[in-house]
């Protein structure tokens, strides 16, 4: 039982750690698909990706209002070097 315990008490604490930081953005939509969502804030458009697993709480129209949270999650990193390359022979 001590164990089972330990182990449950990391894993809560542990998680924070793991979890992305929730951005949001509000405007009205400009345009939708079953793949994004733009709206426009200010002057700017705001595209955001909409998976399949989006949780959308009443019906999309264009000019509708929303608020949309989202996260930035890389996908990939280059790491470039910080000395030129040696020239080739």
């Amino acid at each position: 039982m001590k164990k089972l315990i330990s182990l449950a008490m990391i894993t809560s604490f542990a998680a924070p750690v793991f979890a992305s930081r929730t951005y949001q953005v509000t405007g009205p939509i400009l345009e939708f698909s079953g793949t994004k969502i733009v709206v426009q804030k200010g002057k700017e458009k705001w595209e955001i990706d909409q998976p399949p697993t989006t949780k959308i709480d009443g019906e999309l129209k264009v000019g509708s209002k929303v608020t949309i949270d989202y996260t930035m999650v890389a996908e990939t990193v280059k790491v470039k070097s910080d000395k030129p390359e040696a020239a080739k022979k």
